[in-house]
């Protein structure tokens, strides 16, 4: 009977161990490299290289997000109607003069990159609005409407919109790097990221619309 109930509490301490280990995410043979286990609880972890392989990468391949970790999702957001000296209806409606005075744009900025522009800060609102910021974003979808006139969406214009507000600090230094100064919002963040053209958006005239996911701060790693 002693023997009996010694090998129970033997077994016992061994589950209890082995869970115990399973909540610190070291069950078993720990693997040098955690990107083949799953997130633990409170982690979000982007599929990226080491920073000192890539400090200035585009994009994340993909987001691992824990089981513990709050999660905010956004509607879908574009540009807000700023330029009323602009026609109703019309791409140009949507340049923010806040950010191009007069709703003229410099030479070397397309309409869709300025709506990109407007359509981000107006993401930016909406997450402060549930008191998250730009740098919680873990990941995005963008919907692009090609210009009039134009063959396809301008996807250079909106990645360079894109790069005002997200993926723009080095890595390694944690400076904003020089080839996207001056930004918006610094933010060494790389999101996964979908972009897809269609042929209308909801409103007339928008050429952007985006919507993201973001996480309430925890153990993230980038």
């Amino acid at each position: 009977m002693r023997t009996r109930l010694r090998s129970g509490r033997v077994r016992l301490l061994v589950v209890a161990l082995l869970s115990s280990l399973v909540t610190l995410g070291v069950a078993g043979v720990v693997s040098a490299d955690l990107r083949f286990k799953p997130p633990n609880p409170n982690e979000v972890r982007f599929n990226l290289p080491e920073p000192v392989e890539a400090p200035d990468p585009f994009l994340a391949g993909g987001v691992s997000i824990g089981s513990g970790v709050p999660i905010y999702f956004s509607s879908g957001i574009g540009p807000a109607a700023r330029n009323t000296d602009a026609p109703a209806g019309t791409p140009e409606r949507y340049i923010d003069p806040a950010q191009f005075p007069g709703g003229e744009l410099p030479d070397g900025v397309t309409v869709t990159e300025a709506q990109g522009m407007n359509a981000m800060a107006r993401i930016q609102e909406n997450l402060q609005s549930q008191g998250l910021s730009l740098a919680d974003v873990t990941s995005m979808r963008i919907y692009l409407e090609a210009p009039p006139g134009a063959d396809r969406a301008d996807y250079n214009g909106w990645n360079r919109a894109y790069r005002k507000w997200m993926a723009n600090v080095d890595r390694v230094t944690g400076e904003v790097i020089d080839a996207y100064a001056p930004v918006e919002f610094a933010n060494e963040v790389r999101p996964s990221r979908t972009n897809l053209e269609v042929a209308t958006l909801p409103v007339a005239g928008w050429l952007v619309e985006i919507e993201v996911v973001a996480t309430y701060p925890h153990g993230r790693r980038r």
